[in-house]
């Protein structure tokens, strides 16, 4: 099926406006968002553009696979903030804006007069967001930070470590998405705040401590009290038995959790006597038991197909998925019932595969209104909804300030 942009239905951010100065994912994955949900997102990149336009695959150079799912409904904008007359166009579109978001380093965004201070002395009212590696009241500040260090830093390598006996980095960018939802609630609360009150304010989104509250949620366990009654860990989550079981002919993933589950699951494979099993027989006596009770589980699949055991667990209510990789998901038929990833005609890259907006607002559902543009597609619409006249912004762009596509 294909998606006509022309329809999009207005989302519950429309109204909001938001210049957004983030590249790579974090910031740019929170803006996007946004934009699914309505608000005007306008993208101000650097005459070279966000490096994430020569990210993988693509069919036009500046135009990546990256960009056409992170650029979507977002105007994009050049001005060179090197130059003064770049900085005071970002300064006469941060008048007209709710949200300001950058992911600069602090001293990086003072020395170009857009810290704070200085932009809510002209914009009381904004919601100023700063997207960083880490908390500006921390001997890191100053640290660069990306998806990969914070992965480690924070503890998700780690934690592959103790289950596999290897550090790795998860295969996607974790750290980076998760605290662009981070960003996004922040940024939606203080808006919310302002929709009250009248009142701007800053907003501090770190990834290594928003990785560190997200890892550590479950894995605080016996460091949740003081004295501490062990180490951080929990146990369940790092057995190496914990992993898509192979069946006669491929993978299942299945998870039996609470006493009604457990018990059907050892009838269904011929173990009844283990229902009665003071080690498996509670919550808590399965937590210190899970390597032993994993194992079982690890060794009953391997007796039917794949197939098989979802008909024979699902009868019995008993949760249990396939194991899809990446390229599986374009046929799995949940995922195609409910059209996840819709066909759309992009004006110059062709027909693209999009990926639609997962949640549903009865009223105000959003979804795709713009497609994502080259670089500076925008330059003149935006500068010209400022005040700046064609022979202004052409010497603007004749300067090298802007880029008009």
């Amino acid at each position: 099926m294909s998606q006509d942009i022309a329809n999009c239905p207005p989302g519950p951010l429309t109204g909001v406006r938001v210049i957004d100065l983030t590249t790579v994912m974090f910031g740019p994955y929170c803006t996007q968002i946004m934009g699914e949900m309505g608000a005007d997102v306008i993208k101000v990149e650097s005459p070279e553009g966000d490096i994430g336009r020569q990210t993988g695959a693509f069919r036009t150079r500046g135009m990546s696979a990256a960009h056409l799912m992170k650029g979507r409904n977002k105007r994009s904008v050049v001005l060179d903030l090197k130059q003064a007359e770049g900085l005071e166009a970002l300064r006469r579109l941060t008048q007209t804006a709710d949200v300001f978001v950058h992911n600069m380093r602090p001293q990086a965004a003072k020395k170009l007069g857009i810290d704070y201070e200085s932009v809510s002395i002209r914009k009381p009212d904004i919601v100023y967001a700063a997207a960083t590696g880490f908390g500006e009241d921390g001997p890191y500040a100053e640290r660069p930070a990306y998806d990969d260090l914070i992965q480690g830093m924070s503890g998700v390598a780690g934690l592959y470590g103790m289950a596999a006996g290897e550090p790795r980095y998860a295969p996607t960018v974790m750290a980076d998405k998760t605290s662009g939802l981070f960003l996004l609630y922040s940024i939606s609360m203080a808006l919310f705040h302002r929709e009250r009150t009248g009142e701007g304010q800053k907003v501090q989104v770190p990834m290594f401590e928003c990785m560190v509250s997200f890892l550590m949620n479950e894995h605080m366990q016996e460091r949740t009290f003081e004295p501490s009654q062990g180490k951080a860990g929990y146990q369940r989550l790092l057995t190496p038995h914990r992993r898509p079981y192979p069946t006669a002919d491929g993978y299942l993933c299945v998870m039996p959790y609470n006493n009604r589950h457990w018990q059907r699951f050892f009838e269904l494979v011929g173990r009844p006597e283990l229902v009665g099993d003071e080690r498996f027989s509670q919550q808590s006596a399965r937590s210190k038991n899970i390597d032993a009770l994993y194992a079982i589980v690890a060794e009953s699949m391997l007796a039917r197909s794949t197939a098989e055991w979802i008909e024979l667990l699902g009868k019995a209510d008993i949760p249990c998925g396939q194991m899809n990789t990446p390229e599986d998901l374009f046929s799995e038929p949940h995922l195609k019932a409910v059209e996840m990833f819709p066909k759309i005609e992009h004006p110059t890259e062709g027909t693209l595969r999009h990926i639609k907006v997962p949640v549903k607002f009865d009223k105000t559902p959003g979804g795709l209104h713009r497609h994502a543009e080259s670089l500076g597609a925008s330059s003149v619409e935006v500068l010209s909804e400022l005040g700046y006249s064609a022979e202004a912004i052409a010497e603007l762009e004749q300067r090298g300030v802007t880029r008009t596509g």
